[in-house]
């Protein structure tokens, strides 16, 4: 699941996108309110985590801009203006959820799995093939009773891999989920990745899942037994 934060404090940026990518999420970052606009017009996010005071455009605009289009993405906002005026302006705007700093990490990962929660339908949902389980709340993979080790990239290609089980995709669409825009890499790069998982998948029973490669068409995540 990929979020966009737009925050313009340099410092803050930094850690929270470090925060959330080691709770697995893939994290985009704008440092101000035209960049944003600019993303949320042409690039497709999981959620929204928006700072209000924001150069070169108010966030209040940025979301302003975003219900305009239809955009049903959910947006936290994530700002110092904490006044009734500003809460209830931003809600009215379209705003799903409203955090006011100083603020403790563990309350921010609190509402963003919790508005994920809502925008599946106020489901939360384990994902499983074969041996291989993932948990959306608590953003952990299980492979049959231990816990699966994995970086925050092989974390995010698996994770697209589970939810699409059964089904291929495309390395282009493992790309666009797992890399940001200011990551200097190519698609070429995610053979890297399958590569490390499927070492870390291997199992001697016949729950064992298995990453196939359809030429031309992309990654498969399957039961072994049934290839």
């Amino acid at each position: 699941m990929r979020i966009l934060l737009i925050e313009d404090h340099v410092e803050l940026s930094r850690w929270l996108t470090k925060a959330l990518q080691d709770a697995h999420w893939s994290v985009e970052c704008a440092m101000n309110g035209a960049d944003a606009d600019s993303l949320l017009h042409t690039q497709q996010y999981a959620l929204v985590i928006l700072d209000l005071s924001l150069p070169k455009m108010d966030g209040l605009e940025v979301l302003k801009r975003l219900r305009a289009r239809g955009s049903k993405t959910p947006v936290l906002i994530l700002t110092a203006r904490g006044g009734l005026q500003d809460r209830v302006q931003g809600l009215n705007l379209g705003a799903d959820d409203y955090l006011a700093k100083p603020f403790e990490l563990v309350e921010l990962e609190a509402r963003v799995k919790a508005l994920l929660r809502r925008a599946q339908g106020g489901e939360a949902p384990v994902y499983s093939c074969g041996a291989l389980q993932f948990d959306t709340v608590s953003r952990m993979f299980s492979y049959g009773n231990t816990v699966l080790a994995l970086t925050p990239r092989e974390h995010a290609v698996l994770e697209v891999l589970i939810s699409r089980a059964g089904r291929v995709v495309s390395k282009e669409k493992l790309f666009d989920e797992v890399f940001s825009l200011v990551d200097d890499a190519n698609p070429d790069a995610i053979e890297i990745y399958i590569h490390r998982l499927r070492k870390k998948l291997q199992r001697p029973d016949a729950e064992a899942v298995a990453i196939t490669t359809l030429r031309g068409l992309g990654y498969l995540l399957e039961v072994a037994a049934e290839k």
